[in-house]
């Protein structure tokens, strides 16, 4: 069975009043439902200067949740990750016209990594970010849905104008935007030793890449190294908000499929 070990650590900052990122997750509580349902991450930051960030966070990591130890039993990660982002989205949407907003100006980012045998799905909506280490290197799973990376990506600036753009921090998708989200999906294999990083704009804004692997590559206990992460963003920049979720794989199970029917492999 895959056995998982994970920390986590949210704090509002040195700058800001109220802390707007949310943090979730869903643990099996048996062997039949880490092979049904398996494990959930999610990390959602508030969009700031949009009203009740705070509200849309917490909205749609709960939502997500919930849907995720609803899902029917066995139902692919790569199906159901999708659904539970898009029903989020609503929940956001429907809180801000619950507040008065007329379905406008409540927003969030939202990444989700979701585990089980020996796969992890991650999905994405925003700038926070998943990270993967793995055998002293480190890989970055997610793609940050700004406008400056969008430019860049049509080829209408460089690198480099991207790094010093006034858009390198407009997003060009959230939560609550809008009625319908685009998230992106990424799928990959999973080895014992795997360590896996979702953080918010606060931390990796404040934490290279090089220091990223070099803490949580340390094989140091998982809520030391949250701790560390966090405190390092904060020194470095500590602008936002600043949450992080450590989840380091240390056994797989390798599995098979025949006939849309997962099988060990031995």
């Amino acid at each position: 069975m895959l056995d998982v070990e994970f920390s986590q650590f949210s704090d509002r900052g040195p700058v800001r009043e109220r802390n707007e990122d949310y943090v979730g997750s869903v643990l099996p509580t048996s062997p039949e439902q880490a092979r049904s349902h398996g494990w959930l991450f999610a990390v959602a930051d508030g969009v700031g200067g949009h009203r009740q960030g705070d509200v849309a966070s917490r909205t749609a990591v709960e939502s997500v949740l919930a849907g995720f130890r609803d899902a029917p039993d066995g139902e692919m990660h790569t199906s159901l990750l999708p659904r539970l982002i898009q029903q989020a989205n609503i929940r956001v949407h429907e809180a801000a016209i619950a507040a008065g907003h007329d379905g406008a100006g409540m927003a969030t980012t939202l990444v989700l990594c979701a585990l089980r045998y020996d796969r992890a799905v991650v999905a994405h909506v925003g700038d926070s970010r998943c990270y993967r280490l793995r055998g002293g290197s480190i890989s970055l799973l997610t793609r940050d849905h700004t406008v400056a990376n969008e430019q860049q990506l049509l080829g209408l600036i460089s690198q480099q104008e991207r790094e010093n753009s006034r858009a390198k921090h407009v997003l060009s998708r959230s939560l609550g935007s809008g009625l319908f989200v685009s998230p992106d999906i990424t799928e990959i294999q999973l080895l014992p030793g795997d360590v896996l990083v979702l953080c918010t704009d606060g931390m990796h804004n404040g934490v290279s890449a090089e220091d990223l692997l070099r803490i949580a590559g340390s094989g140091d206990e998982l809520e030391l190294i949250a701790n560390q992460l966090a405190a390092h963003a904060m020194e470095h920049d500590g602008s936002d908000n600043v949450s992080v979720l450590v989840a380091r794989i240390r056994g797989v199970e390798r599995i098979g499929m025949y006939r849309g029917r997962p099988y060990t492999l031995r």
